[in-house]
Protein backbone atom coordinates (compact mmCIF):
# COMPACT_ATOMS: atom_id res chain seq x y z
CA UNK A 1 0.00 0.00 0.00
CA UNK A 2 2.96 2.04 1.08
CA UNK A 3 4.35 1.44 -2.64
CA UNK A 4 1.32 2.33 -4.69
CA UNK A 5 1.01 5.38 -2.77
CA UNK A 6 4.40 6.16 -3.25
CA UNK A 7 4.31 4.95 -7.22
CA UNK A 8 1.23 7.34 -7.50
CA UNK A 9 3.22 10.44 -6.76
CA UNK A 10 6.06 10.05 -9.16
CA UNK A 11 5.46 10.91 -12.64
CA UNK A 12 5.97 8.65 -15.76
CA UNK A 13 9.70 9.12 -16.03
CA UNK A 14 9.79 8.13 -11.98
CA UNK A 15 10.52 12.27 -10.85
CA UNK A 16 8.39 12.99 -8.06
CA UNK A 17 5.44 14.92 -9.23
CA UNK A 18 6.22 19.02 -8.63
CA UNK A 19 3.72 20.45 -5.92
CA UNK A 20 0.85 22.86 -6.73
CA UNK A 21 1.02 26.50 -7.01
CA UNK A 22 -2.66 27.21 -5.92
CA UNK A 23 -1.38 29.51 -2.95
CA UNK A 24 0.55 31.83 -5.65
CA UNK A 25 -2.10 31.61 -8.22
CA UNK A 26 -4.32 32.70 -5.67
CA UNK A 27 -1.96 35.60 -3.95
CA UNK A 28 -1.83 36.79 -7.30
CA UNK A 29 -5.23 37.06 -8.10
CA UNK A 30 -6.16 38.90 -4.78
CA UNK A 31 -3.39 41.52 -5.86
CA UNK A 32 -5.23 41.57 -9.12
CA UNK A 33 -8.57 42.56 -7.21
CA UNK A 34 -6.83 44.91 -4.77
CA UNK A 35 -5.45 47.16 -8.39
CA UNK A 36 -8.78 46.94 -9.36
CA UNK A 37 -10.51 47.63 -6.38
CA UNK A 38 -9.93 51.49 -6.17
CA UNK A 39 -11.15 52.20 -9.55
CA UNK A 40 -13.64 50.21 -9.40
CA UNK A 41 -14.94 52.49 -6.15
CA UNK A 42 -14.46 55.48 -8.48
CA UNK A 43 -16.72 53.89 -10.87
CA UNK A 44 -19.38 52.67 -8.75
CA UNK A 45 -19.23 56.24 -6.56
CA UNK A 46 -18.89 58.64 -9.58
CA UNK A 47 -21.11 56.91 -12.31
CA UNK A 48 -22.98 54.58 -12.11
CA UNK A 49 -24.62 55.87 -8.53
CA UNK A 50 -24.93 59.34 -9.82
CA UNK A 51 -26.43 57.88 -13.37
CA UNK A 52 -29.05 55.77 -10.84
CA UNK A 53 -29.99 58.90 -8.84
CA UNK A 54 -30.90 60.78 -12.08
CA UNK A 55 -33.04 58.09 -13.56
CA UNK A 56 -34.61 57.51 -9.66
CA UNK A 57 -35.20 61.40 -9.42
CA UNK A 58 -36.52 61.23 -13.20
CA UNK A 59 -39.26 58.53 -12.02
CA UNK A 60 -40.48 59.92 -9.05
CA UNK A 61 -42.64 63.50 -8.37
CA UNK A 62 -39.92 65.48 -6.36
CA UNK A 63 -40.45 68.84 -4.94
CA UNK A 64 -37.71 70.71 -2.68
CA UNK A 65 -39.67 69.41 0.68
CA UNK A 66 -39.58 65.66 -0.78
CA UNK A 67 -36.43 66.08 -2.51
CA UNK A 68 -34.97 66.81 1.78
CA UNK A 69 -37.45 64.45 2.69
CA UNK A 70 -36.82 61.66 0.52
CA UNK A 71 -40.68 60.27 0.18
CA UNK A 72 -41.33 61.42 -3.63
CA UNK A 73 -44.04 59.43 -4.99
CA UNK A 74 -43.77 57.42 -7.87
CA UNK A 75 -44.22 59.18 -11.40
CA UNK A 76 -43.79 56.72 -13.63
CA UNK A 77 -42.94 58.48 -16.79
CA UNK A 78 -45.12 61.28 -16.36
CA UNK A 79 -41.68 63.57 -16.31
CA UNK A 80 -40.62 62.37 -19.61
CA UNK A 81 -44.46 63.08 -20.68
CA UNK A 82 -43.98 66.80 -19.70
CA UNK A 83 -40.28 67.39 -20.99
CA UNK A 84 -42.00 66.00 -24.58
CA UNK A 85 -45.37 68.19 -24.24
CA UNK A 86 -43.23 71.37 -22.97
CA UNK A 87 -42.72 74.33 -25.95
CA UNK A 88 -38.98 74.38 -25.35
CA UNK A 89 -38.47 71.09 -26.22
CA UNK A 90 -38.43 71.57 -30.18
CA UNK A 91 -36.30 74.86 -30.23
CA UNK A 92 -33.76 72.97 -27.49
CA UNK A 93 -33.76 69.77 -29.52
CA UNK A 94 -32.91 71.98 -32.89
CA UNK A 95 -30.42 73.85 -31.08
CA UNK A 96 -28.70 70.59 -29.74
CA UNK A 97 -28.13 69.06 -33.02
CA UNK A 98 -27.10 72.32 -34.54
CA UNK A 99 -25.04 72.94 -31.93
CA UNK A 100 -23.31 69.33 -31.65
CA UNK A 101 -23.14 68.98 -36.13
CA UNK A 102 -21.61 72.36 -36.82
CA UNK A 103 -19.45 71.79 -34.20
CA UNK A 104 -18.09 68.44 -34.93
CA UNK A 105 -17.66 69.49 -38.62
CA UNK A 106 -15.56 72.41 -37.88
CA UNK A 107 -13.44 71.27 -35.03
CA UNK A 108 -12.92 68.19 -37.26
CA UNK A 109 -12.19 69.68 -40.41
CA UNK A 110 -9.68 72.56 -38.94
CA UNK A 111 -8.10 70.18 -36.89
CA UNK A 112 -7.14 67.59 -39.82
CA UNK A 113 -6.28 70.70 -41.84
CA UNK A 114 -3.77 71.67 -38.93
CA UNK A 115 -2.35 67.93 -38.25
CA UNK A 116 -1.93 67.73 -41.96
CA UNK A 117 -0.48 71.16 -41.69
CA UNK A 118 2.22 70.38 -38.30
CA UNK A 119 3.30 66.54 -39.74
CA UNK A 120 5.54 68.36 -42.36
CA UNK A 121 8.16 68.57 -39.27
CA UNK A 122 9.14 72.25 -40.57
CA UNK A 123 11.26 74.58 -37.97
CA UNK A 124 9.21 75.67 -34.97
CA UNK A 125 6.70 73.24 -35.87
CA UNK A 126 6.59 71.47 -32.35
CA UNK A 127 6.72 75.46 -30.69
CA UNK A 128 3.34 76.34 -32.95
CA UNK A 129 1.78 73.40 -32.36
CA UNK A 130 2.51 73.87 -28.27
CA UNK A 131 0.21 77.47 -29.18
CA UNK A 132 -2.55 75.69 -30.21
CA UNK A 133 -3.03 73.90 -27.25
CA UNK A 134 -3.39 77.20 -25.43
CA UNK A 135 -7.53 77.38 -25.58
CA UNK A 136 -7.61 73.00 -24.52
CA UNK A 137 -5.48 73.87 -21.66
CA UNK A 138 -7.33 76.94 -20.47
CA UNK A 139 -10.68 76.37 -17.88
CA UNK A 140 -13.55 76.90 -19.24
CA UNK A 141 -14.73 79.72 -17.69
CA UNK A 142 -12.09 81.62 -18.45
CA UNK A 143 -12.06 80.88 -22.84
CA UNK A 144 -16.08 81.38 -22.32
CA UNK A 145 -15.56 84.79 -20.28
CA UNK A 146 -13.04 85.48 -23.01
CA UNK A 147 -15.17 85.27 -25.99
CA UNK A 148 -17.94 87.35 -23.77
CA UNK A 149 -15.44 89.97 -23.82
CA UNK A 150 -14.33 89.73 -27.42
CA UNK A 151 -18.22 89.50 -28.72
CA UNK A 152 -19.48 92.48 -26.69
CA UNK A 153 -22.33 94.34 -28.42
CA UNK A 154 -20.54 97.64 -27.10
CA UNK A 155 -16.58 97.26 -26.57
CA UNK A 156 -16.24 93.89 -28.17
CA UNK A 157 -12.67 93.53 -30.39
CA UNK A 158 -14.94 91.64 -33.07
CA UNK A 159 -17.46 94.82 -33.49
CA UNK A 160 -14.51 97.27 -33.36
CA UNK A 161 -12.80 95.41 -36.17
CA UNK A 162 -16.09 95.34 -38.32
CA UNK A 163 -15.84 99.32 -37.50
CA UNK A 164 -12.93 99.73 -38.90
CA UNK A 165 -14.00 98.04 -41.83
CA UNK A 166 -17.25 99.91 -42.13
CA UNK A 167 -19.56 98.00 -41.40
CA UNK A 168 -22.20 98.19 -38.62
CA UNK A 169 -22.01 96.56 -34.75
CA UNK A 170 -24.10 93.13 -34.34
CA UNK A 171 -25.42 92.24 -31.47
CA UNK A 172 -23.42 88.95 -31.18
CA UNK A 173 -24.61 87.57 -27.49
CA UNK A 174 -27.86 89.57 -26.95
CA UNK A 175 -29.88 88.81 -30.58
CA UNK A 176 -31.58 85.79 -31.25
CA UNK A 177 -30.36 85.31 -34.39
CA UNK A 178 -26.76 85.59 -33.57
CA UNK A 179 -26.83 83.89 -30.00
CA UNK A 180 -26.75 80.33 -30.94
CA UNK A 181 -23.98 80.88 -33.95
CA UNK A 182 -21.46 82.77 -31.06
CA UNK A 183 -21.35 80.17 -28.35
CA UNK A 184 -21.10 77.19 -31.42
CA UNK A 185 -17.92 79.23 -32.91
CA UNK A 186 -16.43 79.64 -29.15
CA UNK A 187 -17.29 75.76 -28.87
CA UNK A 188 -15.11 75.13 -31.90
CA UNK A 189 -12.33 77.29 -30.65
CA UNK A 190 -11.77 75.52 -27.59
CA UNK A 191 -12.22 72.02 -29.36
CA UNK A 192 -10.20 71.84 -32.45
CA UNK A 193 -6.83 72.00 -30.05
CA UNK A 194 -8.40 68.18 -29.27
CA UNK A 195 -8.81 66.69 -32.93
CA UNK A 196 -5.31 68.81 -33.86
CA UNK A 197 -3.04 66.28 -31.12
CA UNK A 198 -5.09 63.06 -31.88
CA UNK A 199 -5.85 63.63 -35.39
CA UNK A 200 -1.60 64.18 -35.49
CA UNK A 201 -0.81 61.33 -33.40
CA UNK A 202 -3.18 58.99 -35.78
CA UNK A 203 -1.04 60.55 -39.22
CA UNK A 204 2.41 59.86 -37.65
CA UNK A 205 1.19 56.37 -37.13
CA UNK A 206 1.18 55.98 -40.95
CA UNK A 207 4.02 54.15 -42.22
CA UNK A 208 6.06 56.89 -44.66
CA UNK A 209 6.65 53.75 -47.12
CA UNK A 210 3.01 53.76 -47.90
CA UNK A 211 3.54 57.70 -49.28
CA UNK A 212 6.65 57.05 -50.65
CA UNK A 213 5.36 53.89 -52.67
CA UNK A 214 2.21 55.95 -53.84
CA UNK A 215 4.59 58.74 -54.71
CA UNK A 216 6.53 56.06 -57.51
CA UNK A 217 2.98 55.25 -58.76
CA UNK A 218 2.71 59.01 -59.92
CA UNK A 219 0.21 60.10 -57.05
CA UNK A 220 -0.28 63.21 -56.40
CA UNK A 221 -1.24 65.20 -53.33
CA UNK A 222 -5.14 64.87 -53.33
CA UNK A 223 -5.10 61.16 -54.54
CA UNK A 224 -2.57 60.25 -51.47
CA UNK A 225 -4.82 62.09 -49.36
CA UNK A 226 -8.08 60.62 -50.60
CA UNK A 227 -6.90 57.24 -51.50
CA UNK A 228 -4.09 56.51 -48.54
CA UNK A 229 -4.42 59.06 -45.74
CA UNK A 230 -8.19 59.35 -45.17
CA UNK A 231 -8.72 55.84 -44.97
CA UNK A 232 -5.97 54.79 -43.11
CA UNK A 233 -6.93 57.72 -40.77
CA UNK A 234 -10.76 56.66 -40.36
CA UNK A 235 -10.27 54.74 -36.87
CA UNK A 236 -8.67 57.41 -35.59
CA UNK A 237 -11.25 59.78 -36.81
CA UNK A 238 -13.92 57.94 -35.99
CA UNK A 239 -13.22 57.81 -32.13
CA UNK A 240 -12.14 61.57 -32.33
CA UNK A 241 -15.69 62.27 -33.98
CA UNK A 242 -17.27 60.06 -31.07
CA UNK A 243 -15.55 61.94 -27.93
CA UNK A 244 -16.17 65.08 -29.53
CA UNK A 245 -19.79 64.37 -29.91
CA UNK A 246 -20.57 62.87 -26.26
CA UNK A 247 -18.54 66.54 -24.86
CA UNK A 248 -21.05 68.73 -27.30
CA UNK A 249 -23.81 67.27 -26.28
CA UNK A 250 -23.11 68.04 -22.12
CA UNK A 251 -21.51 71.23 -23.26
CA UNK A 252 -22.85 74.03 -20.52
CA UNK A 253 -20.35 76.24 -19.04
CA UNK A 254 -19.93 77.61 -22.44
CA UNK A 255 -23.52 78.37 -23.28
CA UNK A 256 -24.46 79.31 -20.04
CA UNK A 257 -21.64 81.80 -19.00
CA UNK A 258 -21.99 83.60 -22.71
CA UNK A 259 -26.08 83.73 -23.05
CA UNK A 260 -27.74 81.85 -20.29
CA UNK A 261 -29.55 79.94 -22.96
CA UNK A 262 -30.92 83.60 -24.72
CA UNK A 263 -32.30 85.59 -25.12
CA UNK A 264 -35.83 83.97 -25.56
CA UNK A 265 -34.39 80.40 -25.56
CA UNK A 266 -32.36 81.15 -28.63
CA UNK A 267 -29.47 79.21 -27.83
CA UNK A 268 -30.54 76.92 -25.04
CA UNK A 269 -29.76 73.04 -25.66
CA UNK A 270 -31.16 70.28 -23.51
CA UNK A 271 -27.77 70.67 -21.21
CA UNK A 272 -29.04 74.76 -20.32
CA UNK A 273 -32.46 73.39 -20.07
CA UNK A 274 -31.50 70.41 -17.73
CA UNK A 275 -29.93 72.89 -15.37
CA UNK A 276 -32.58 75.23 -15.97
CA UNK A 277 -35.53 73.38 -14.87
CA UNK A 278 -33.56 71.35 -11.57
CA UNK A 279 -31.96 74.75 -10.53
CA UNK A 280 -32.43 77.96 -11.89
CA UNK A 281 -35.93 78.55 -11.05
CA UNK A 282 -37.24 79.64 -7.72
CA UNK A 283 -39.50 76.27 -7.86
CA UNK A 284 -37.23 73.50 -9.33
CA UNK A 285 -38.21 70.79 -11.32
CA UNK A 286 -36.20 67.98 -10.17
CA UNK A 287 -38.04 65.31 -12.32
CA UNK A 288 -38.20 66.73 -15.66
CA UNK A 289 -34.99 68.58 -15.70
CA UNK A 290 -33.08 64.85 -14.44
CA UNK A 291 -35.55 63.23 -17.27
CA UNK A 292 -33.71 66.09 -20.13
CA UNK A 293 -30.43 64.62 -18.70
CA UNK A 294 -31.52 60.99 -19.25
CA UNK A 295 -32.26 61.88 -22.88
CA UNK A 296 -28.78 63.59 -23.41
CA UNK A 297 -27.14 60.16 -21.94
CA UNK A 298 -29.30 57.75 -24.02
CA UNK A 299 -28.10 59.83 -27.19
CA UNK A 300 -24.56 59.62 -26.20
CA UNK A 301 -24.69 55.61 -25.36
CA UNK A 302 -27.01 55.36 -29.02
CA UNK A 303 -23.58 56.65 -30.81
CA UNK A 304 -21.45 54.87 -28.64
CA UNK A 305 -23.25 51.40 -29.04
CA UNK A 306 -23.22 52.29 -32.92
CA UNK A 307 -19.26 53.14 -33.08
CA UNK A 308 -18.81 49.83 -31.11
CA UNK A 309 -20.94 47.85 -33.47
CA UNK A 310 -19.37 49.23 -36.26
CA UNK A 311 -15.97 48.88 -35.00
CA UNK A 312 -16.48 45.08 -34.26
CA UNK A 313 -17.98 44.66 -38.18
CA UNK A 314 -14.40 45.92 -39.25
CA UNK A 315 -12.25 43.82 -37.13
CA UNK A 316 -11.80 40.22 -39.23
Amino acid sequence: MALTTQARSRGRTGEPTPPRRAPRLRSGQWAAWAFLAPVGLYLLLFYAYPLYRNVELSLRDYTVRSFVRGDAPFAGFDNYLKVFADPTFGPALWHTVVFTVVSLAFQFTIGLALALFFVQNFPLSATLRALFLVPWLLPLIVSASTWSWLLNSESGVVNAALGALGLGPVNWLTSPDWSLWSVTIANIWIGVPFNLVVLYSGLQAIPAGVYEAAALDGANARQRFWRITFPLLRPVSAITLLLGLVYTLKVFDIIWIMTRGGPSGASTTFATWSYRLGFGNLVPSFGPGAAVGNLLIVAALVFGLVYVRTLHRRVP
